[in-house]
């Protein structure tokens, strides 16, 4: 059995060739059933911790399944707070034929999707980034959108001192301008596309702030309880999400919901729709689109073929 680390799977996945390859995927022929998404007492604080399982299988060639927790208190212990692994399976005999450290896989196809998204959403012309966070996924969202529109600027809104710089850094072969900001009230009116991604509990974006034209990337607030944005961030915006299950997921779709602020007919597509023609996505250059990511099995699937596929053929 083949076993790939981390810095082998991102090496195998360039945004350049597995965004396409994964709008693709979008359209296949792919079995997923419904995540095990379950909540654990870690001892440590009030957060608790999350475990998921993501099965998912290509018809008569791949089955994959990825176990991950979710640490909200790694920082401590010097760990990312998304851990885990993924199995390959030739579908055929039922064999285990690769294990994938799974945080580089995640983290690759969490930022690929959200780059996909914002093929059909953001403004072609965009040229200003907004990267709410600075945790794991920040460089990759970075990476992605800037793979897909001509960004010149990107803003990066650190919660702690010092992480912001330590993204640049780690993003120091890009062309981009960079610049560390501390007041997104100042910042969100700026950007062409903004990208979250936190653990927050409290809104960050906040709808007074919006403008014409701009995407919303939503990619944190992963639990029920937890959201980035505010209510009126909703009503001026279209609606989007990766799957139909989002709502379930999510305090950025759930509270609202509850609020009655917004009805689940309020969603103009899903990212299914808009990869397989069923909807054109934006529709002019002044309507704000939210696109809510949460994450589907499908994802991780295609980024263990294809990083498998490089590395064995």
């Amino acid at each position: 059995m083949l076993k790939v680390d981390k810095k082998t799977t991102l090496n195998h996945l360039p945004f350049k060739d597995f965004i396409p390859f994964l709008k693709k995927a979008f359209v296949g022929n792919y079995t997923v059933p419904q995540r095990m998404h379950k909540n654990f007492d870690n001892g440590i604080g009030d957060t608790a911790s999350t475990l998921l399982l993501m099965p998912a299988w290509q018809n008569s060639t791949y089955v994959g399944i990825k176990t991950v927790t979710v640490s909200p208190y790694n920082k401590q212990f010097n760990l990312p707070s998304i851990q885990g692994l993924y199995i390959l399976i030739d579908a055929k005999n039922g064999s285990p034929i690769a294990l994938f450290d799974a945080s580089g896989i995640t983290a690759r196809r969490t930022a690929a999707k959200s780059a996909v998204a914002s093929s059909f959403l953001s403004r072609p012309e965009s040229e200003t980034l907004l990267m709410v966070g600075t945790g794991t996924l920040s460089t990759e969202l970075i990476e992605a959108h800037c793979t897909i529109r001509p960004i010149k600027k990107v803003y990066i809104w650190e919660h702690t001192e010092g992480k912001g710089q330590l993204v640049i850094d780690q993003l120091a072969g890009m062309d981009q301008n960079f610049e560390v900001i501390n007041d997104l009230s100042q910042a969100v009116p700026k950007a062409d596309i903004i990208s979250v991604a936190t653990m927050s509990t409290d809104p960050l974006i906040y709808g007074r702030w919006l403008k014409p034209g701009q995407h919303l990337d939503m990619v944190g607030a992963y639990r029920t309880d937890m959201r980035e944005s505010d209510n009126e961030v909703l009503k001026r915006s279209t609606l989007f999400i990766d799957h139909d299950d989002a709502w379930h997921e999510t305090g950025d779709l759930a509270i609202p919901l509850a609020d009655g602020v917004i009805q689940k007919e309020d969603v103009a597509a899903t990212l299914f729709d808009l990869c397989q023609g069923k909807s054109a996505g934006r529709k002019d250059s002044n309507e704000i689109t939210f696109f809510k990511s949460t994450g589907h099995a499908l994802e991780d699937l295609s980024a263990a073929i294809f990083v498998y596929q490089q590395l064995t053929t």
